[in-house]
């Protein structure tokens, strides 16, 4: 028996595995640019080059969504930290690692720095975000606690977190001396 074309799919196209995944990043994507207020299953569907229908096979709502999109997002920053962290032998290379962690990936990237204030803004209101943030956080710690105690850890999580914030909103360039010094400080033997 000789299958027709689009055998196994509804419409009769060729079923199309990575639509949902195309769906997430373009969420993604679609809140970079716009902000959370401004990501709405018709911008989404645009940005993923998928028909609107789509959006509501492969999730319950815009909330659902969000969320797996976000869930994504936080576990590709922390698994890339958690990379750069594992990589670095002795305490010089994990406080390299450190400032490269700054300069690189929070410093790096604007998107990933707007990203992560969308999520903080959820996590701020929503339980269900604060709960990503807070393992987001705790990985990131155990991360910097191959290399540091923990309160050392919790310090350099804490600076990490706040020089993002400062990058995002002061208008003023970092000096990245700036940024070695603090890590230095923070990481001196007591």
């Amino acid at each position: 028996m000789t299958e027709s074309p689009g055998a196994g799919s509804r419409s009769g196209r060729k079923n199309d595995p990575e639509r949902r995944d195309r769906i997430i990043a373009a969420c993604l994507d679609v809140i970079a640019e716009s902000g959370v207020a401004g990501a709405s299953h018709r911008r989404i569907a645009q940005a993923a080059g998928v028909p609107l229908g789509s959006m509501t096979y492969h999730f319950d709502g815009i909330d659902e969504l969000l969320f797996e999109s976000f869930t994504l997002f936080s576990h590709t920053i922390s698994e890339r930290f958690e990379t750069r962290m594992a990589s670095a032998v002795g305490a010089e290379e994990a406080r390299a690692a450190v400032v490269e962690i700054i300069h690189g990936d929070v410093f790096g990237d604007a998107r990933e720095l707007v990203l992560s204030h969308e999520l903080y803004t959820l996590a701020a209101r929503e339980p269900a975000y604060r709960a990503l943030t807070t393992a987001w956080m705790r990985r990131s710690r155990a991360a910097l606690e191959r290399h540091f105690d923990h309160d050392t850890a919790r310090l350099l999580d804490a600076m990490i977190e706040g020089i993002s914030i400062h990058r995002a909103l002061d208008e003023e360039p970092r000096d990245p001396g700036e940024v070695a010094e603090a890590v230095a400080r923070i990481t001196r033997a007591r």
